[in-house]
């Protein structure tokens, strides 16, 4: 499934640890690994310096990771790191990106310049977001959102082939809505008919689906006190935020500091956070 991982390696955090789980899933087990360290703008007196400490840091996570360095596309790049992260996966064209997270809120965010929340908001590619203050287990239970979008059945898709190969695996769906339900006239409400039709569709796909509807007016919260609830390993997000065609050259404050559900999931879920973007083409 995943084919191309981006790493985006700091020399901190929990991204080493999470990317050793993942490569016990089979959907990562032959994927290819791109290791990136971004070296920061620096004069010319000290840069050969930070260069050499970059590659002694990526040669570290090589070793951390378990992998044969001849197995691993080592990448040293020098700029803005948060740019640089999607100038590489766009290069790259990867199809994951993982990267680590202090797990700032918005305002902290981008008064902190943060990297991992500005890729976080603007990439349009997958990315797993790994706090630096969450215990990273083996992943068997999955948390993934239902919304009933394209979207959605993207994020749906995804979690089930990564289950499906873990042995007792569980995946859990879970639908946020902002009122109690109200039945429609057979009985059954959207968020139960939204549930019926993911539920059919993992198992179309070999995998049984446990829905879970949550009633809660903020829908970020909603699916945070479910992946407590459960005890989710990993959270599979799928996120509707605005595509950054025109957030590329001017960052949207308003979403930035506003009430974006995936960026509220991002600070606060209990567990590794996997976003997946609206495709640009829809």
């Amino acid at each position: 499934m995943f084919k191309n991982l981006l790493i985006a390696d700091s020399g901190k955090g929990h991204v080493e640890e999470m990317v050793r789980m993942l490569r016990d899933l089979p959907a990562f087990q032959t994927a290819r690994v791109n290791l990136l360290h971004v070296v920061s703008e620096q004069s010319k007196d000290d840069s050969d310096q930070h260069w050499t400490k970059a590659g002694s840091l990526l040669a570290k996570a090589v070793d951390n990771l378990g992998l044969n360095p001849g197995d691993v596309n080592s990448i040293i790049r020098q700029g803005d790191a948060k740019q640089t992260v999607l100038k590489v996966a766009d290069e790259l064209d990867a199809d994951l990106i993982v990267m680590g997270s202090r797990g700032l809120g918005r305002l902290q965010s981008i008064l902190a310049n943060s990297a991992s929340q500005y890729v976080f908001q603007l990439s349009t590619r997958p990315m797993l977001l790994v706090r630096d203050d969450l215990y990273v287990r083996h992943i068997n239970r999955v948390l993934v959102t239902i919304d009933g979008t394209g979207v959605g059945d993207d994020a749906l898709k995804l979690a089930c082939d990564m289950v499906k190969d873990i042995p007792g695996g569980q995946l859990t769906g879970v639908h946020v809505s902002r009122t109690e339900r109200t039945p429609s006239r057979g009985g059954a409400g959207t968020s139960d008919s939204l549930l019926e039709r993911a539920v059919q569709r993992a198992r179309m796909l070999g995998v049984t689906l446990n829905p879970l509807h949550v009633t809660d007016a903020d829908v970020g919260k909603g699916v945070c006190q479910a992946a407590e609830t459960i005890k989710a390993d990993l959270v599979v997000l799928a996120s509707q935020d605005r595509r950054p065609l025109v957030a590329r050259g001017l960052v949207d404050l308003d979403k930035l500091l506003g009430g974006s559900v995936s960026d509220y999931i991002r600070v606060h879920a209990p567990a590794p956070v996997l976003l997946v973007r609206e495709p640009e083409q829809r």
